[in-house]
């Protein structure tokens, strides 16, 4: 499990939330050029441009995760994000190897503010997961089944697939991880989010019949018959991403009618029925890559997270870009990353009194890297 750590703060953060937004910046800039270096602000692309413009690296969550466990520099990391990507980064920044050429020296990897957290890695639990193993090993072989987590999970979830045979994925290289699975394994439990899960096995020829949903809430087999089980080819985890869930066929509908050659790009956490009908599906950092390469004049309709559609609109002004749905959503939980949690963390690690540091213990840390080793390997 992950131990957040949360020293008693010499800054209160109550003392932060009333100072004005220019106060704040020049505060959180005095830190970062203290320390240079040494110190790592990761900002992901979902946060708002006020933080984000105080990162040091931009990325997505395993992305970031690699490049700060990469430097040779870093003593400590800030990561504006949510929970499940700060435990990644002390696992990667903090595994054998890297403590080892430290001399045993840690990373801290401290996370703002601890509330920001992710609605679908809660949608799986570890005792969920471990009771569903469990269930479904009534009526089907578990050691065909190959485990697979999305990285939108916990450390617990990681670790779990480590221990099982299984393998961690990311919206980019879940076709990939399916695959390798698929050579290990008769069937793959796919976790948290079902959507990913679905839209991948079904460009992989897998049909809905052998998709069934597993429900955590459900008594019996998770809502699933004997037959539906041992039918499966992917069983999935009955979890969605809150944001990408709410993009419906009649907005991708809505904007063909009213805007003649545009053209619909989404994110693989889309519903199925949004994917199936828009242009392009990809990964966050596809969609960022396909805006950046296209011709002036472009039309889009992107559905993914508020924040950064709004930034892409900024910074492709050439194009018109607009952002899928009639209804406003952002990432709640990244939205709690403000300036004031961001100077409060910062001050507090100047002044030697580091607060919310997010640290994995050995043994899910040991297990969850062992699952992300097997993700890398697929792209060896």
């Amino acid at each position: 499990m992950a131990t957040n750590i949360s020293a008693e703060s010499q800054h209160p953060i109550a003392d932060y939330k009333s100072l004005p937004d220019e106060e704040l910046q020049q505060r959180i800039e005095g830190v970062r050029q203290q320390y240079g270096s040494r110190l790592l602000i990761l900002g992901h692309h979902y946060q708002q441009d006020q933080v984000i413009v105080h990162s040091d690296l931009r990325g997505d969550s395993y992305q970031l995760s690699q490049m700060a466990a990469d430097s040779t520099d870093c003593e400590a990391i800030v990561f504006c994000g949510v929970h499940f990507m700060a435990e990644t980064a002390d696992i990667l920044a903090n595994r054998p190897d890297r403590l080892y050429s430290r001399g045993g020296r840690r990373i801290p990897v401290i996370l703002p503010d601890m509330a920001a957290g992710c609605s679908m890695a809660d949608m799986a639990a570890i005792q969920q997961v471990e009771a569903a193993w469990a269930d479904m090993s009534e009526v089907i072989d578990t050691d065909e089944v190959i485990p697979v987590t999305y990285i939108n999970s916990a450390a617990s979830l990681k670790a779990f697939c480590g221990k099982h045979g299984g393998i961690v994925c990311t919206s980019s290289n879940a076709k990939a991880v399916l695959q390798w699975a698929f050579q290990r394994g008769r069937r793959v439990l796919f976790f948290p989010d079902q959507h990913l899960g679905r839209n991948t096995a079904l460009k992989m020829g897998i049909d809905d019949p052998q998709m069934p949903v597993w429900d955590p809430y459900a008594l019996d087999l998770g809502g699933n018959s004997e037959q539906a089980m041992k039918d499966s080819r992917v069983i999935l985890w009955k979890g969605h991403c809150s944001v990408h869930q709410m993009f419906r066929p009649e907005h991708v509908e809505q904007f063909r009618r009213q805007h003649p050659g545009i053209k619909i790009l989404v994110h693989p956490e889309c519903p199925r029925e949004v994917n199936d009908l828009a242009d392009v599906s990809g990964s966050t950092g596809m969609i960022i890559r396909t805006v950046q390469q296209s011709p002036a004049g472009t039309k889009w309709a992107i559905g993914t997270e508020l924040h950064l559609v709004n930034r892409l609109k900024q910074e492709h002004p050439e194009q018109e870009i607009h952002f899928l749905s009639p209804v406003l959503c952002m990432c709640a939980t990244m939205y709690r990353i403000d300036l004031a949690h961001l100077c409060w963390c910062l001050e507090n690690l100047r002044d030697q009194h580091p607060v919310n540091i997010i640290a994995v213990d050995d043994d899910t840390s040991h297990w969850s890297l062992v699952a992300l080793e097997r993700m890398l390997a697929t792209s060896d």
